[in-house]
C-alpha cells in the first residue's frame, strides 16, 4: 500500500520559547548553533547550497530530540521513544509531527521534509532569543527574511559559535554530546573548511573532528551518516 505524504499541522503558537544559553548568551540548543555557522553574520546568506544547509538544520532538530531522550535513530528509520513535551516550542512542534506521522519512519524522508522550512523555523527561534533580528529583501515578485546579528553584541555572539568550535576541535578537548554532534553535522554537510579554515593553524583539529564523530553515540552517528549521504544526493544532482 502506498503511503500517504507527511503533512504539517497548524504550528503551535504561545508555547515556550528557546533561552538556553551558553556563557556571552549565546543560543545553546544544536540547530541554532549550526544555522549561525551556515550562514555569513554580515549578509545572512548560507555558506552552502541552500537545500544542503536545510538538511543540516533538519538534522539538528532530530538531534536535539535525540539528545532529549525523544527519538531515536535505529537501521535508518526514526522511533519516538518518549512523547513527553519538550520546553522548546519549537522541538515540541517537530516531536508533535513525529507522533502525528508515526507510519513514516524513513530518516531520509523526516530529513527531507523537514528541511523545507527548516531555515526559517529555526531563524525565528533566534530571534525569539534575541539572537538575530529579520531582515526582509523584496524582489520582483517575492520577498525573502533574511535572519541577521544586527548588533555588535549579536555579531561576536555568532562568531563565537564558529571560533569555539574551532579551538574546542584544534585543542583536542574533550566534548559535550551538544558540541559532538554539532562537529559531526558541521563534518556531514561541508562546513568543516569554515570552520577550520586557517589551515597551518586549524590542520590538528582535522584529526580530532573524525575522533569526535566516531565517538558519536550509535543513532546520532546514524543521524549524521544518513545527513551527508542526503547532501550528498543534493549536490550530485546539482550537477547534473
Amino acid at each position: 500500500m502506498r503511503k500517504q505524504p507527511i503533512t504539517r499541522r497548524n504550528r503551535r503558537r504561545g508555547s515556550a520559547p528557546a533561552t538556553a544559553v551558553v556563557k556571552g548568551g549565546v543560543a545553546a540548543l544544536l540547530a541554532d548553533q549550526f544555522f549561525l555557522i551556515a550562514h555569513e553574520d554580515r549578509t545572512g546568506k548560507s555558506r552552502l547550497h541552500p537545500r544542503a544547509t536545510g538538511l543540516g538544520l533538519a538534522a539538528a532538530l532530530l538531534g536535539e530530540l535525540m539528545m532529549q531522550g525523544r527519538v531515536r535513530a535505529v537501521d535508518g528509520e526514526l522511533f519516538v521513544v518518549n512523547p513527553e513535551p519538550p520546553g522548546d516550542a519549537l522541538a515540541h512542534d517537530v516531536l508533535d509531527l513525529l507522533i502525528a506521522q508515526r507510519h513514516h519512519r524513513e530518516l531520509r524522508t523526516w530529513l527531507a521534509f523537514l528541511a523545507q522550512d527548516a531555515a526559517d523555523r529555526v531563524g525565528e527561534r533566534l530571534i525569539r532569543a534575541g539572537v538575530v533580528e529579520p531582515v526582509v529583501r523584496r524582489r520582483l515578485l517575492s520577498t525573502h527574511t533574511l535572519y541577521l546579528p544586527m548588533n555588535s553584541d549579536q555579531r561576536n555572539q555568532a562568531a563565537w559559535i564558529q571560533v569555539r568550535l574551532a579551538n574546542i576541535l584544534v585543542q583536542g578537548r574533550v566534548v559535550d554530546i551538544t558540541d559532538r554532534a554539532l562537529s559531526g553535522l558541521v563534518a556531514a554537510t561541508g562546513l568543516t573548511r569554515h570552520v577550520l579554515w586557517d589551515l597551518p593553524v586549524h590542520r590538528p583539529g582535522l584529526g580530532h573532528l573524525h575522533s569526535v564523530v566516531e565517538s558519536l553515540p550509535t543513532d546520532l552517528r546514524e543521524l549524521v551518516d544518513h545527513t551527508e549521504a542526503a547532501v550528498g544526493s543534493v549536490l550530485a544532482a546539482g550537477r547534473r
